[in-house]
């Protein structure tokens, strides 16, 4: 049995797992293993068919975990909040978590395991592990990338009434079990006005593990923007005071403007 943990499902972060996580989170309580616990979900759900959840003794030693995924369809799971929330993010995210463990395959069969993972695969772990997406108008995206805060989350703060923000990192929601002002996910931002942008629920899967946001190459490019996740409106009640947004160790300026302040600073 998995070490008793303490989840706030209330948590807005929470909200697009919050059903099954609930569901899960009994069973385990109930003294099920985190892999039997997922699977009982997935099977009461009709989700992931023909792919299971199994026990992390099943990885044979020496195997890579995400060669071993894809060619089992056996996601080895350890009795921790980690692979709990990866187990969360499998049901959720179905095609997408497909599509990166295929991308992630692919790159293991053609150039091995090796000391480094490389640009690919490296990317395509940041998002597995702390990344998220980001539907929202367009003067988000562009306040976002650019990393003005003030505008992102001051200025324009009635335009996160239509943003959509949907974690997709498991690392990132186990953090979040303890929230922190510096937790900060790898979001890709996608403006609303894109042709085909989607709406809800399985819809979004969908649109995001078929679309060119997560194909390999730019995957490889690392698109991804740095969002501090308790900054979000409505999300924390501290950020209704906007001095929140003041701490330049969470909310830091675009890379050049670093540079630039400390060639003017004197010797």
């Amino acid at each position: 049995m998995a070490e008793p943990w303490h989840i706030d499902w209330h948590a807005p972060w929470l909200a697009g797992v919050r059903s099954m996580g609930l569901q899960a989170d009994a069973l385990v309580r109930q003294g099920r293993g985190v892999a039997q616990a997922l699977q009982q979900v997935a099977d009461a759900q009709g989700l992931l068919a023909g792919w299971q959840f199994a026990a992390q003794d099943d990885l044979p030693a020496g195997q890579a975990y995400e060669a071993f995924v894809r060619a089992e369809r056996r996601i080895p799971t350890r009795d921790n909040l980690h692979d709990f929330f990866n187990g969360l993010a499998w049901l959720h995210w179905p095609r997408l978590k497909q599509h990166l463990n295929a991308l992630q395959a692919r790159a293991i069969a053609q150039q091995g395991v090796g000391a480094q993972r490389g640009p690919l695969r490296d990317a395509i772990t940041v998002l597995d592990e702390n990344g998220a997406l980001l539907l929202a108008p367009r003067l988000l995206c562009e306040a976002l990338r650019h990393r003005r805060w003030r505008e992102l989350f001051v200025d324009h703060r009635d335009l996160w009434e239509r943003a959509r923000l949907w974690p997709i990192g498991h690392a990132l929601l186990e953090k979040l079990v303890v929230p922190r002002k510096p937790i900060t996910a790898h979001v890709i931002c996608v403006a609303q006005d894109e042709e085909g942008a989607p709406g809800e629920g399985a819809a979004v899967d969908a649109w995001l593990s078929a679309s060119p946001h997560v194909g390999a190459c730019n995957l490889a490019a690392k698109p991804y923007l740095p969002l501090p996740m308790l900054g979000i409106p409505g999300w924390w009640p501290e950020n209704e005071n906007f001095s929140f947004y003041d701490d330049s160790l969470v909310f830091r300026a675009p890379r050049t403007a670093q540079a630039a302040q400390q060639k003017v600073q004197p010797a």
